[in-house]
């Protein structure tokens, strides 16, 4: 019996020290400041290292909250001809969910094909009727890494990413799951504050590569030909470009692509993040750049959150932020759930991805980076709006912390890497 129980803590022991990790090397080291944002080879580097190529000829539109996101969505669903892929982490069922089951299930039985991928974890709340329906009716669902006895250690690898693509042409991504908790335009503690985009132009066909890559993994199914990648033309004059990141890849790209980031910053850095939770390298790149000059300012989510652990974890990393003049500001009127990020009024970086370990290094997560001075100038005025709603935090507030506070951040702390 003894050697049983045993046995059983050690499988225990092993499971969590698995799922605790990635298995891949990190980047320790700091990377230093030797070139802007406005330098082609900044442009070199982001291609080359993240993988996609930053492409030129394209139009992004920025899309806030469910008023505005959701309709965008469903009026291209309902207009598709071909194809829809369309992953997820939140599918939950309610109204909203039901419209988008609806708005797939008419376009599948009309001859598109619709492939919608979810995460097991993130749809626990989608009702099995719909997803009943949705089979019926020719839409290909899948649950990302369901529980298995041979996939257990993958049980903390989820897919985050927030991706849809119709026809090949037209895509969308951002932070906006498909729950009744993003309806309205944030304007009560029952309607998240969120940001969601829309892509037109050459850069749609690296998203529609990233959904591809969990698909293979959850279906076995290669998908490709003109249905899902046409010929492209130039939709606008942005250059963009997608990447994905997932707990595979050693470069741990989309931390990479924020520490390039904020590295090459010479004017300012603007963080609007649900989950701000940074390493100590990140801590010090982020410091560093606000010694050399440059403006840093985050907007997090304040007393309105759906994680009370995250936000005391990150409160506890504020001290050297704020002791370097670092700006944070709490968002008010409700959950704040956005994850952009502006850097020199030039180079701004939306997606699924938020500012923490789980987003860094154990989820599957794809980012839309824009390089464009006028873009970057119109998510400044919706950065600069929020903060009207926001309030800035205080070294000396953040000193005067009650003792139970700093011992539940010391507790969440001991948590970042999983958070």
């Amino acid at each position: 019996m003894w050697i049983l129980v045993a046995v059983a803590i050690t499988a225990v022991a092993v499971l969590v020290a698995v799922n605790r990790s990635s298995g891949e090397k990190r980047v320790q080291h700091e990377i230093a400041h030797q070139y802007a944002t406005d330098d082609e080879q900044f442009l070199r580097v982001m291609s080359t290292m993240l993988g996609p190529t930053v492409l030129p000829g394209n139009r992004v539109t920025c899309l806030c909250n469910g008023d505005e996101i959701f309709p965008a969505m469903l009026s291209s669903i309902r207009a598709a001809r071909s194809s829809i892929t369309f992953e997820t982490y939140i599918y939950w069922s309610g109204s909203i969910g039901r419209e988008f089951a609806d708005a797939l299930i008419e376009r599948a039985a009309a001859g598109v094909r619709v492939h919608v991928l979810v995460d097991w974890i993130g749809s626990g709340k989608m009702d099995s009727e719909i997803i009943e329906e949705m089979e019926r009716s020719g839409v290909q669902l899948e649950k990302y890494r369901p529980v298995r006895w041979y996939t257990i250690g993958k049980l903390n690898n989820r897919t985050h990413r927030k991706l849809l693509v119709v026809d090949g042409v037209v895509g969308f991504t951002g932070g906006v799951g498909i729950a009744d908790l993003w309806l309205g335009h944030a304007q009560s503690p029952d309607h998240w504050r969120d940001s969601h985009f829309k892509l037109e132009g050459p850069a749609v066909a690296q998203m529609q590569a990233a959904f591809m890559d969990n698909w293979i993994e959850a279906r076995g199914l290669v998908l490709h030909g003109e249905d899902y990648f046409p010929e492209l033309h130039q939709a606008g004059t942005q250059a963009a470009q997608v990447f994905k990141s997932s707990a595979t890849e050693a470069s741990e790209s989309v931390r990479l692509m924020y520490l390039l980031s904020i590295a090459a910053a010479v004017r300012s850095i603007r963080i609007a993040n649900a989950y701000f939770v940074p390493d100590e390298l990140a801590v010090q790149t982020l410091i560093d750049a606000q010694l050399r000059g440059v403006r840093v300012e985050i907007i997090v989510p304040g007393v309105h959150t759906d994680s009370l652990i995250v936000q005391r974890a990150s409160r506890g990393l504020w001290g050297p932020l704020l002791e370097s003049n670092v700006a944070i500001y709490e968002y008010l009127p409700t959950m704040y759930h956005t994850k952009v990020m502006i850097v020199d009024e030039l180079w701004t970086s939306v997606g699924s991805t938020n500012f923490d370990s789980r987003s860094f290094r154990l989820n599957d997560e794809a980012n839309l980076n824009i390089h464009c001075p006028e873009f970057a100038l119109a998510q400044v005025e919706v950065f600069e709006n929020d903060k009207k709603h926001a309030r800035r935090a205080t070294l000396e507030a953040w000193r005067r912390r009650s003792w139970t506070e700093r011992a539940s951040e010391q507790l969440a702390g001991l948590l970042r890497g999983q958070l």
